[in-house]
């Protein structure tokens, strides 16, 4: 499995903790939508779209099931973020 296209949309607010949304492509076949880039106590890390259940709790909706494919998806998003972010500021 490769992650073929990462899209990142920054958000622009000093005060949020949530610093971008990512799109990102899994073989040119398959499309995770709203993976959010969240500025964390010990940096930034990747939240995976939830939704909210009856009982007040979030529940992913996709998520990577082994830990080395969360560690790749973290790595392209959080590189797709900082380049974002880096082509901003120039």
């Amino acid at each position: 499995m490769k992650f073929t296209d990462v899209r990142i949309r920054l958000i622009s607010s000093e005060n949020n903790k949530l610093k971008a949304v990512a799109i990102v492509t899994i073989d040119d076949c398959f499309v995770v939508r709203d993976i959010r880039v969240i500025e964390g106590n010990q940096g930034y890390f990747v939240a995976m779209p939830n939704r909210k259940t009856a009982d007040g709790n979030y529940v992913d909706i996709a998520h990577p099931i082994s830990t080395p494919t969360r560690e790749e998806l973290n790595r392209v998003v959080l590189e797709a973020y900082e380049k974002a972010k880096n082509e901003q500021n120039n």
